[in-house]
């Protein structure tokens, strides 16, 4: 979808809550259910796109439930929209059904965990620009820290449904607890390379990179995906890298590309108040081609997903 149909689309919509699973310690799965216009609107969701979710009057669960280092600003008006990403959409009629992964660090998220069947809530989205891969591209490398694989599960989605691309995953996280999925596949699953039921359901191979080796590599993911390359016979022209995660490990994936040669883009994640580049707060300090200049872009509306090489790390 182009970046006119984008912006065009988006708008203030009503989502119902379709499910809200637990799948670890703190993290969650939450799905919506758009219908009638608001199906169309995010019908042609792109990954790496994002809507602000309005969560000011949502409950906060019993105390008792409340982690102990939440405790204390549990309480907290919740003023501003948070933003996230989708991590699978799907077109069912005249219905789009959409989920995100979310994790409980403060007290927004932790009101979601209190989102039952049915509830509605509201949606602003579609939202900034979502991954573009081009079609000449013949291996996919889809690079994610922490909580920043949602929008890589969704890009994988869709890039099943080109037969002429190749896609493999890599994610990383300090510890195999910190891994945002639903768990891991038996042992010879895992030996095979396909170790993240997320990733392959559709197909895909998938590594993983652990800081404290309890899980996959030891040590960290850039790590990992350079020892990949290292030892790929795939042409660098071939090849692209989407990557999303802590601002550290996009620097490395994005220092790799230009090393390798490979197209690159990445997701940055700002505190995006308004979502419609009306408050500035999301500035992302890029270059200005054939200058030494830099200029700042608002992540919400040029990005989240930025070419690798025109960032300022």
């Amino acid at each position: 979808m182009s970046e006119a149909n984008a912006s065009s689309n988006k708008g203030v919509f009503e989502a119902v809550v379709s499910s809200n699973r637990r799948i670890g310690p703190r993290f969650y799965r939450l799905g919506l259910e758009f219908v009638q216009g608001s199906a169309k609107a995010f019908s042609n969701f792109e990954p790496g796109q994002f809507a602000e979710l309005d969560l000011a009057n949502v409950a906060l669960p019993s105390p008792e439930t409340i982690p102990e280092d939440l405790r204390d600003t549990a309480g907290r008006s919740i003023l501003l929209r948070r933003p996230f990403s989708f991590c699978k959409v799907t077109l069912e009629r005249d219905r789009t059904l959409a989920e995100l992964l979310y994790c409980v660090v403060g007290p927004a998220t932790l009101r979601m965990t209190t989102l039952s069947t049915g509830a509605p809530i509201s949606v602003i989205g579609p939202l900034g620009n979502g991954f573009r891969v081009p079609d000449e591209k013949k291996k996919a490398l889809l690079v994610g820290g922490g909580m920043g694989t949602p929008p890589l599960q969704h890009l994988a989605q869709v890039l099943t449904d080109r037969s002429s691309i190749d896609v493999i995953a890599f994610a990383g996280a300090k510890t195999a607890e910190a891994l945002p999925f639903e768990g891991r596949l038996d042992e010879i699953s895992q030996q095979l390379g396909f170790s993240l039921p997320e990733f392959a359901r559709y197909g895909i191979e998938s590594l993983v990179a652990t800081d404290d080796g309890s899980a996959g590599y030891r040590g960290l993911v850039t790590d990992c995906l350079r020892q990949w390359l290292d030892e790929s016979d795939v042409p660098a022209s071939d090849m692209m890298i989407c990557a999303c995660g802590p601002e550290a490990m996009l620097a490395g994936v994005a220092q790799i590309a230009v090393e390798k040669n490979i197209d690159c883009q990445v997701s940055m994640e700002r505190r995006m108040a308004c979502g419609i580049g009306l408050c500035q707060s999301c500035a992302v300090e890029c270059k200005v081609e054939g200058s030494n200049e830099t200029v700042y872009k608002m992540c919400c509306q040029d990005g989240p997903v930025f070419n690798g090489r025109d960032v300022v790390f």
